[in-house]
């Protein structure tokens, strides 16, 4: 917590850092700091009338209010909240419908984007906003200006606020280009101290019993941190940054192989921040250190299932090789003449011996020799300072312990079939609320995303009939037109992955694991949700219940046991019933089945009936499914084209799923063709 309120001050001082994502579980009070945040900031001076909350210092000549009247009013900093479900003509403003319908004049509506201008601009729950959003936002604050281009207004606005976003990594990661645009990142947990945790309840007690009584309790300490805010901000463009740490910040960045130089430049910005915040003028190698833990560790994630992290040993090794050379000091004058040592030793009480400099030797101390025979024996047997920990016990009974899964690949992209109506994403063809404008159409229900055009084309050639006299256009019910956007929607790809015994083969499960790891590195990518089930022993568990976050799928998988019994159709029954909830839930999002086993089940034919069973509810509910056949040997029984058979899906073995990638195959699994093959 103490590094999260650092990351905010920071950014109330030097809102250029580029704003502070905060990483951490549910309930830690992320929205409550953030919140707390927006009444320490100074009050604002805005121009007299200014929708846009314009400096009347330094107006902005692109302002669409502008000129500004003489006049100015002071008002509190804005904190404004972005909603999880907002579009994008929220966020940068959009034509006024109600003046161009009525009066026949074009004029831009401002969005959340101007309301924010010298304010915070909060995002709870980042990581869910979809993709187009946050690119739009992120754009705008690099830039401090939003520039709007549509449905014939062009407009451009200052944008510059306090970017704030929170997350919860459980939820689903942000994509490494998106990260990067955030300047510093927090990571935050629940103390596990109980004390502490007693204090926050306490807390939480009292202001429940009293709110404004506790709030006047700590008005005074929050009313000096505003002031040593202000402080800061008048100090700030007095901070030299000298060379020396300007090298080391450049040093850092090229030593953690961070892209592009945005890193530099936000610790550059930071560095100068904490020094502000300090009181100093000069920027110092601890401010460089905590510039960098601040700054870097969510730019080093490369891979999608890679932990932002900084490794602070090789941080303080870099800082120390690149430290400005300490000027040499002349050394003391000593005495040139000896001192008689006299019968007692030396007559600074010092040992005479090589290596001697400090006090009289202990005269219990035995004399300084290696031990011999016996004593180096005992020695060697003397049990060390560092306990150390026994191997593990092999896992009992058939179970394997986990193996390593094998290398990625890329994997071509895979459709379900159809045209959905889910989230936006990357993968099915779907009418999503983004994307391109195909056609226009009556609204079934409410009017969510008016077709402007369309609307105007369908009213024009009944305005005399209704009397028109004005500019004001005279509408119906039945004039109005809503957009039909095709893009590409998110799925839950739901993997049941056999871990009996018969899958316990070490090569082959490391081919299995790296086949589904594959496979999530694509749904990371097309932005979907994914579930992982697992059966073996004697039944199934449901390892991942359905989530945004590919890295916990990856690390459930990394963790995954074999051996033991094959209860095939405990798996499939299990799938049936998440997917049951899954479209109480959501439904919307279509799901996609991948069942990765061999097909065989304990029990013999009785167990294989049993699973059939179970493939045909699944078959009936229509569920988009594929089968990765794991089966191996010059001996092939092909159980798992039956299983795929039942399913009315696809069986793909491992070779053809790295020849030829899934996704050509699970494409074409609804063909007529390959059904009848199956």
């Amino acid at each position: 917590m103490a590094d999260l309120r650092l990351g905010l001050l920071l950014n109330a001082v030097s809102p250029a850092v580029g704003g502070v994502l905060v990483r951490g579980e549910k309930g830690t009070a992320k929205s409550t700091m953030v919140r707390a945040l927006a009444g320490l900031l100074p009050a604002i001076a805005v121009a007299e009338g200014c929708r846009f909350a314009c400096d009347p210092a330094a107006p902005d000549p692109q302002c669409p209010d502008a000129p500004h009247p003489a006049g100015a009013e002071h008002r509190p900093a804005r904190l404004v909240e972005l909603p999880v479900g907002v579009t994008e003509d929220r966020i940068v403003g959009s034509l006024d419908l109600e003046q161009a319908l009525a009066q026949g004049v074009k004029a831009y509506e401002p969005g959340l984007l101007a309301q924010a201008h010298r304010g915070v601009l909060y995002i709870d729950e980042v990581n869910l906003l979809q993709d187009h959003v946050v690119d739009l936002l992120l754009d705008a604050a690099a830039m401090g200006r939003s520039y709007v281009e549509r449905e014939g207004v062009s407009v451009r606005h200052a944008a510059r606020f306090l970017l704030v976003g929170t997350m919860n990594p459980e939820e689903g990661e942000l994509r490494p280009q998106l990260l990067d645009r955030f300047g510093l990142t927090v990571e935050i947990a629940a103390t596990r101290d109980p004390a502490e945790r007693a204090e926050v309840v306490r807390r939480r007690l009292a202001y429940d019993a009293d709110p404004a009584g506790f709030a006047a309790r700590y008005q005074a300490a929050e009313r000096a941190l505003a002031q040593r805010i202000e402080a800061a901000r008048v100090l700030l463009p007095q901070v030299e940054l000298g060379d020396p740490a300007l090298r080391q910040i450049t040093a850092v960045c090229a030593a953690f192989e961070v892209d592009g130089l945005r890193a530099d430049i936000v610790m550059a910005r930071t560095a100068v921040a904490l020094a502000a915040w300090d009181g100093r003028t000069a920027v110092t190698e601890e401010d460089v250190r905590t510039a960098a833990r601040l700054a870097l560790p969510h730019r080093r994630r490369r891979n999608p299932f890679d932990a932002p992290g900084l490794d602070e040993e090789q941080l303080d090794r870099t800082l120390a090789e690149h430290a400005e050379p300490e000027e040499p000091t002349d050394p003391e004058p000593t005495d040139p003449e000896p001192t008689d040592p006299g019968p007692d030793g030396p007559a600074d009480g010092g040992s005479d011996g090589p290596g001697g400099g400090g006090g009289a030797p202990d005269p219990a101390a035995g004399p300084d020799v290696p031990p011999t025979g016996a004593e180096a024996e005992a020695e060697a047997d003397a049990p060390s300072a560092t306990p150390q920990l026994p191997a593990p016990a092999p896992a009992p009974g058939r179970e394997s312990a986990p193996v390593a899964a094998g290398d990625p690949y890329r994997t071509r992209l895979f459709k379900v079939p159809g045209t959905g109506h889910g989230a936006q994403g990357r993968r099915s063809p779907a009418e999503t609320d983004a994307g391109q404008t195909v056609r226009a159409r009556r609204p079934a229900g409410p009017l969510t995303r008016l077709h402007l055009t369309a609307t105007l084309q369908a009213a024009a050639p009944h305005q005399h009939a209704r009397g028109r006299t004005g500019r004001a256009l005279l509408l119906r019910q039945d004039d109005f037109r809503e957009q039909v956007r095709k893009g590409r929607e998110a799925n839950l790809v739901l993997f049941v992955v056999d871990a009996s015994g018969s899958m316990a083969a070490r090569q082959r499960m490391t081919a299995v694991k790296g086949a589904v790891l594959s496979l999530l590195m694509d749904a990371y990518q097309r932005r979907d949700k994914i579930g992982l089930i697992t059966f073996r022993g004697t039944g199934a568990e449901l390892a991942l219940p359905p989530t945004s976050s590919v890295e916990v799928g990856a690390a459930r998988l990394a963790q995954l046991p074999t051996g033991g019994r094959t209860p095939l159709a405990a798996g499939l029954l299990r799938a049936h019933e998440v997917l049951r909830l899954e479209r109480l839930r959501d439904p919307r999002r279509r799901p996609l089945l991948v069942v990765v086993t061999d097909g065989r089940a304990t029990g013999g034919r009785t167990a294989l009936a049993e699973a059939g069973r179970a493939a045909a509810l699944l078959a009936a509910q229509g569920t988009a499914a594929v089968v990765l056949d794991c089966e191996s040997g010059p001996v092939r029984l092909g159980l798992a084209r039956t299983l795929a058979g039942q399913l009315h899906a696809t069986a793909v073995t491992l070779d053809e799923l790295r020849a030829e990638g899934v996704a050509a195959l699970v494409q074409a699994h609804r063909s007529p063709s390959l059904r009848k093959a199956a």
